[in-house]
């Protein structure tokens, strides 16, 4: 018998037939002995709804009532999927996160979790109860409910699994795991059986919108087995393997595969919202570093990827990236920044795109770099900016060349080959 977490998105509850759907396979579970945690998030487009209600009535609604009202949402999911899984015949109890004794800091509206009483659950687990948990929210030290922030229901599950040491946190999504790339850009993207949490991480923070951020770090930190699945499937077919020996869905984990013909890259990420900035002529020597980012940074505004250029007659050019949001809030700063800091000019432009590589295998092969590169270039393809890390390489180019630098990386990586074609060597 094992102990597991599922967690179901907006899409997957998303109608009275879709929670149904979701019941008949939290069942199975139960059926098979296993003590089944499920979260959710609120249907899909609920949160953005009540969002919607509250900008009605003020533009600044205050943030312990806007958490008060959006957590009502998954409130509602939770009592019908409780309701579905009696109606089957299973004995189940809907809580929200404050009575599963989920405490958070006094943050509203991105709180953070800082404990979990899990003795609750465990009682209810061990009379033989479903719990359905909903995602996204707990309560502060004084009691007033609190929400966590994008992908907080994700967060959810993953802290339930490390609190309750479960064997496995299932994230269930309209997708049936993680992919090298994005299949509408690159048809012959193949789905991979497992990744580590450290390229899961690279790929998510790189644009890959599978899993949020938040939840792969946590997942990593508690090392949390992680498996995302598809909740579209048939909930009665051979996908289900009481023992977790089945390559349905994707496993992130800390471990790579065994596989000896395992590929040095994983997946190819990319991220269209990326917008450069460039301030020129500006004089070469300490502080200017500083001097231009500080105000970027005092106005909340993330950096990517930075670049410097040296000139023969003592100026540098100060190249950065941030999303193509905060461009517009970006340049006008710079542009004050210049005028005080003797820049010779400050541009931007909106219509670079980032593509990554990553993959644990780069540590131990050399050439990885050269070959993308050299890829990049046969296909006339400039490269504006480059970032590196142990396991990522990552360049800034012209978006209309996103699809093509995709599909020919996706390619040159041999990731079009199925798992069990022999791979090239790099």
């Amino acid at each position: 018998m094992a102990l597991i977490v599922q967690k179901y998105g907006g899409t997957s509850m998303g109608t009275p037939e879709r929670i149904l759907n979701v019941a008949q396979r939290v069942k199975r579970w139960h059926e098979h002995g296993h003590q089944v945690v499920v979260v959710v998030s609120a249907m899909s487009g609920e949160t953005n709804r009540l969002l919607g209600l509250a900008k009605a009535i003020t533009d600044t609604p205050d943030p312990r009532e806007l958490d008060q009202m959006i957590s009502t949402g998954e409130q509602v999911t939770i009592a019908l999927l409780a309701m579905s899984l009696k109606s089957i015949g299973v004995n189940a109890k809907s809580c929200t996160g404050g009575q599963v004794g989920i405490k958070t800091d006094t943050s509203y509206t991105k709180a953070r979790i800082q404990s979990i009483d899990d003795g609750s659950m465990r009682r209810d687990l061990d009379a033989g109860q479903v719990l359905i948990v909903a995602g996204f929210q707990g309560v502060d030290p004084h009691g007033n409910v609190t929400t966590l922030g994008r992908g907080g229901s994700d967060t959810t599950g993953v802290a339930l699994a490390a609190a309750l040491k479960a064997d496995e946190c299932q994230i269930y999504t309209d997708v049936d795991g993680v992919y090298t790339t994005d299949p509408r850009v690159a048809p012959k993207a193949k789905k991979l059986d497992r990744v580590t949490f450290e390229e899961m991480l690279e790929m998510a923070s790189l644009g890959s919108k599978v899993l949020q951020i938040r939840s792969v770090e946590f997942a990593g930190k508690y090392q949390v087995p992680l498996r995302v699945l598809s909740s579209f499937d048939n909930p009665n077919d051979g996908a289900f393997d009481q023992q977790f020996k089945t390559t349905v869905g994707t496993l992130i984990t800390t471990e790579a595969g065994t596989d000896m013909e395992q590929p040095i890259i994983s997946g190819i990420a990319f991220n269209r919202d990326e917008a450069k900035l460039i301030v020129r002529g500006v004089p070469d020597q300490p502080g200017i570093a500083s001097r231009i980012l500080s105000p970027i940074g005092n106005a909340n505004i993330e950096v990517d990827m930075i670049v410097q250029n040296v000139a023969a007659d003592g100026t540098t050019d100060f190249t950065f990236t941030v999303n193509r949001s905060e461009m517009k809030k970006a340049l006008g700063l710079l542009q004050q920044i210049g005028q005080e800091i003797g820049a010779r000019e400050v541009t931007g432009d909106d219509t670079i795109v980032k593509v990554s590589i990553v993959g644990v295998g780069m540590r131990s092969h050399a050439g990885v770099a050269s070959q993308m590169f050299t890829t990049l270039a046969s296909e006339g393809i400039n490269i504006q900016m480059i970032s590196t890390s142990e396991i990522k390489i990552s360049v800034v180019v012209d978006e209309k060349y996103l699809e093509l630098a995709v599909r020919a990386l996706h390619t040159s990586f041999d990731l079009d080959r199925s798992s069990g074609e022999s791979r090239a060597q790099a």
